[in-house]
C-alpha cells in the first residue's frame, strides 16, 4: 500500500510538469518585452499609469533569473561549447544599438551578461587549481559592472551551477538570488521614498524570481519542444534586438503608435 502511494504520489508530481524548455523561454521573452517597454517610458511611470508601470517592470524580473538558469543547462548539454559562445557573443554585438536605442540605462545588454556567466561555467569546469578559478570567476563578476543585471545575473549562474540536479539545492539557491534582489532594491529606494515603501517594493518586485523556482523546480519535464527546434533556437537570438529595435522605434516616435 505504502508502495502504491508512493507511485500516486510520483504520478502527481510527473503530471505537474507540462512545460517544456521552449515554452518556458517563450514566456520568459513575454516577460522581458514587457519590462523592456516599460523602461523604455511606453508605459510611464506617471499618474494614471504608475501601477501598470510598476507591474510590467516587475514581471520582466522572471527573465534573467530563467536565462541564468537554462544557460547553466544549455552549457551541459549543448554538442559545441565554442558554438554556443560565438553565438552569445555575436548576438550581444548585434543587439547593442537596440538596446542603447531603445533603454536609457547607459549599460551593455543583458546578452553581454550571460557571455560572462558563460565564461564563468568554463573557469568551473576546466580551471582545477582552486585559488585560481575562485579568483578568475571574481574577475568575471566584477567584469559584469557595466552590463545589464551586473554582479546578480553571474552569481545566479554560479550558484545555479553548483546546485543543480539538487531541488533543496536549487530552492535554497533560488531564496538567496530573491533575498540579495531585495536588498539591493531596497537600497537603491531608500533614499527616495519612505521606509514602508522600498521594503514593500523590495518584497513584491522579487516575487517573479521566486515564481521562475517554482516554473523550474515544479512545472519544468526537462525536454524541448517536440516540433519547430531550429526555429526556437534562433529565435530566441532574434527576438532580443527586434523586440528592443521596435519599442526604440516606438518610443523615438518613428513609428506612431
Amino acid at each position: 500500500m505504502d508502495d502504491m502511494n508512493q507511485m500516486n504520489g510520483a504520478n502527481i508530481k510527473n503530471g505537474c510538469r507540462v512545460l517544456n524548455r521552449d515554452l518556458i523561454k517563450y514566456i520568459a521573452m513575454f516577460t522581458m518585452a514587457l519590462n523592456h517597454i516599460a523602461g523604455a517610458g511606453l508605459v510611464p511611470y506617471a499618474e494614471g499609469t504608475r501601477f501598470l508601470n510598476l507591474l510590467f517592470t516587475g514581471i520582466g524580473y522572471f527573465t534573467a533569473i530563467t536565462m541564468c538558469y537554462f544557460l547553466v543547462e544549455g552549457y551541459e548539454y549543448t554538442r559545441s561549447k565554442r558554438n554556443y559562445a560565438i553565438r552569445l557573443l555575436l548576438a550581444a554585438l548585434i543587439s547593442q544599438f537596440p538596446f542603447s536605442y531603445a533603454l536609457p540605462f547607459g549599460s551593455y545588454n543583458m546578452l553581454f551578461t550571460l557571455f560572462l556567466c558563460f565564461l564563468i561555467l568554463v573557469v568551473q569546469e576546466k580551471v582545477t587549481n582552486t585559488a585560481l578559478r575562485r579568483i578568475l570567476t571574481f574577475l568575471l563578476i566584477l567584469a559584469s559592472l557595466p552590463c545589464d543585471w551586473p554582479l546578480l545575473a553571474p552569481i545566479f549562474t554560479v550558484m545555479f551551477a553548483h546546485s543543480r540536479g539538487n531541488r533543496k539545492k536549487m530552492w535554497r539557491s533560488y531564496l538567496i538570488a530573491y533575498a540579495m534582489f531585495a536588498v539591493i532594491t531596497y537600497l537603491s529606494n531608500q533614499e527616495v521614498y519612505e521606509l514602508a515603501f522600498p521594503v514593500l517594493t523590495a518584497a513584491l518586485e522579487g516575487l517573479p524570481l521566486l515564481l521562475s523556482g517554482v516554473v523550474i523546480l515544479y512545472f519544468y519535464n526537462g525536454k524541448r519542444a517536440e516540433h519547430g527546434k531550429k526555429f526556437s533556437q534562433w529565435f530566441f537570438y532574434l527576438f532580443y534586438p527586434l523586440h528592443l529595435l521596435v519599442i526604440g522605434l516606438i518610443a523615438h516616435g518613428v513609428i506612431p503608435l
